[in-house]
C-alpha cells in the first residue's frame, strides 16, 4: 500500500482531525495547498494565528469578540430584559441573519453530553446565572439544539432558573429533532422562535 512522505502525511491527518473533513476531503485540502501559490499557505497560517491571538470571550455573554464586549452586548438598542441562551457562537449568527430577535444573548459554549464527560461545570452556566442577578432579564428563551444533549441541556438550566422568577421559555419544535441550528433556514428558524413555549 502507498503511503505519502512524512510531511504530506502529517498535512493530511490533521486536516482530517476537523470537524466534518473525512480522509478524502483532508486529501484533497492537503494537495490544494501544495500545489497553490505559497502565499495562500501563509496567508491560511496567518489567518489562524491572528483568529487565536485576538478572539476571545466577550466578558458579558460569552460569545467570540476581539473587543471586551461583543458588538450585540455593546448595541443599547436591543430588548435588555430578553435573553437566548444559545450552545454555540454560530448559532448566534443563525439568529442575527433572522433581524427578527432583538435582545442579547448567552453563549454556552457547547450541551451537557455525559458521554464526553462533559457536564454543567463545563458550560458557561456559572456566567449566565450572575448575568440573571445583575440584569434585568425577566424572559430566557433556552434555544440549544433539538438534539437529546441540546434538550437534556435545556431541561437543566429550566430547573435551575424556574426558582429565579424569571420567565423560561424553549423554541417551538419548528426545527426537526436532531437537527443543528447552523443549518436551519430562516423561515423554520423564526417559526420556531415566534412559536416558543414556557418550561
Amino acid at each position: 500500500m502507498y503511503s505519502y512522505s512524512e510531511p504530506i502525511a502529517r498535512l493530511i491527518n490533521r486536516f482530517s482531525r476537523l470537524p466534518g473533513i473525512g480522509p478524502k476531503t483532508a486529501q484533497r485540502l492537503a494537495f490544494y495547498l501544495l500545489n497553490a501559490p505559497a502565499e495562500v499557505s501563509r496567508e491560511l497560517a496567518e489567518a489562524i494565528l491572528e483568529a487565536r491571538e485576538q478572539i476571545h470571550f466577550c466578558q458579558r455573554c460569552c460569545n467570540l469578540t476581539t473587543a471586551d464586549l461583543c458588538e450585540i452586548c455593546r448595541d443599547d438598542s436591543r430588548q435588555g430584559d430578553l435573553l437566548c441562551v444559545v450552545e454555540e457562537p454560530r448559532d448566534v449568527a443563525a439568529f442575527e441573519r433572522l433581524r427578527d430577535y432583538r435582545g442579547y444573548y448567552h453563549v454556552l459554549h457547547g450541551a451537557i453530553k455525559p458521554m464526553e464527560d462533559i457536564g454543567p461545570e463545563q458550560l458557561k452556566i456559572k456566567e449566565l446565572l450572575q448575568r440573571l442577578q445583575t440584569e434585568p432579564i425577566t424572559e430566557v428563551i433556552l434555544a440549544t439544539n433539538p438534539t437529546i444533549e441540546g434538550e437534556t441541556t435545556a431541561m437543566y438550566l429550566a430547573k435551575l432558573l424556574k426558582p429565579l422568577g424569571v420567565k423560561v421559555t424553549r423554541l417551538a419544535h419548528g426545527l426537526p429533532a436532531g437537527s443543528v441550528l447552523e443549518y436551519a433556514d430562516e423561515m423554520t428558524l423564526a417559526s420556531a422562535l415566534a412559536g416558543r413555549r414556557e418550561i
